[in-house]
């Protein structure tokens, strides 16, 4: 949940920086970029982290790891290019309802299939109704805003990016469990670190290389963006915020997602998300008020993910 807090937050940063310069790609290329910055310099400097990329190199040599085990990135490049490509024709509360069916129903079959670090998880009652319950409730909380939109073909876009960012998060735990020593099932959590340093930072690596790639094509063919990087200091420097935002979002993922699945992972993240949108509407100046069909929407998240939970605790029990 405090990583979906996280993306709620990045979500409206790159939205802004994205209309201060004009393209959405160009804003995704800044945001994921500045978070390959800052994740470089901290490899730089810190040598467990380098030497948990040196196993991630040594795993994909050895075939410990598979070439496409490491491109979880280029769903999180996707989902940020989504935001700019498609959210000013659709709005925030259609685009929003997309990504949670995608991603709630990829993360069904993710887990049956085994794709994450965890394991086969099986599809219960408690697992379909919780991913169920969570598109009800995004579509309760944003049934409020939603407009006439013409272009409604374009939620095939977010809907694509709510699929991928299921397989992205078993893919940056993959990379997590590779770049971990051996003997870290026995040792202390703090020993995990490393291990979510490097794979944070092949997910920025593949995600800024695939946006840097898609902002030229679209300088090819549609010209430089007419707008330009903000520099009104320092009442910008909040937009320059998303790489951290993207950093703290994606650590969460690979940290946690081996121990509860990217079901569970899915559904705390996106009662984040609708949380965190709740409180930037409260506190940010300016913003809508949200009514009461977001409160509500807001309270059903929570439930959504309380189900599994509470279900997969009862199994146990029994």
């Amino acid at each position: 949940m405090l990583g979906g807090l996280a993306a709620a937050t990045q979500s409206r940063v790159n939205g802004t920086l994205a209309t201060e310069v004009g393209s959405g790609f160009g804003a995704a290329v800044v945001s994921f970029g500045s978070g390959l910055l800052w994740l470089t310099i901290a490899v730089l400097c810190w040598p467990a982290a380098r030497t948990a990329l040196g196993r991630v190199r040594t795993a994909l040599r050895t075939g410990g790891l598979r070439p496409w085990e490491v491109l979880g990135g280029l769903g999180g490049g996707f989902y940020v290019a989504a935001q700019g490509l498609t959210v000013s024709s659709l709005g925030v509360a259609l685009f929003m309802v997309a990504i949670v069916a995608g991603q709630s129903v990829s993360s069904l079959v993710v887990d049956r299939l085994g794709l994450a670090p965890g394991g086969v998880r099986l599809v219960t009652v408690g697992r379909a109704v919780g991913p169920t319950l969570t598109v009800v409730a995004v579509a309760v909380a944003v049934s409020g805003s939603v407009d006439r939109v013409e272009d409604v073909w374009l939620a095939v876009v977010p809907l694509f990016a709510g699929v991928f960012q299921a397989w992205q998060q078993a893919m940056n735990g993959r990379v997590r469990g590779a770049a971990v020593p051996a003997a870290a099932p026995g040792a202390p959590p703090s020993s995990t670190f490393p291990g979510v340093a490097a794979a944070t930072f092949m997910n920025f690596l593949v995600g800024t290389t695939a946006l840097v790639v898609a902002f030229a094509v679209s300088v090819l063919v549609g010209g430089w963006p007419a707008g330009a990087l903000p520099t009104r200091w320092p009442l910008d420097l909040v937009l320059y915020s998303g790489g951290l935002l993207g950093i703290v979002f994606i650590a969460i993922q690979a940290a946690v997602v081996h121990r509860i699945g990217v079901l569970l992972l899915g559904l705390g993240l996106i009662a984040g998300q609708v949380v965190g949108a709740l409180l930037l509407d409260v506190l940010v100046p300016g913003a809508a008020a949200p009514g009461a069909a977001m409160y509500v929407g807001a309270a059903l998240t929570l439930v959504a993910v309380a189900v599994p939970l509470v279900e997969s605790r009862l199994r146990r029990r029994r």
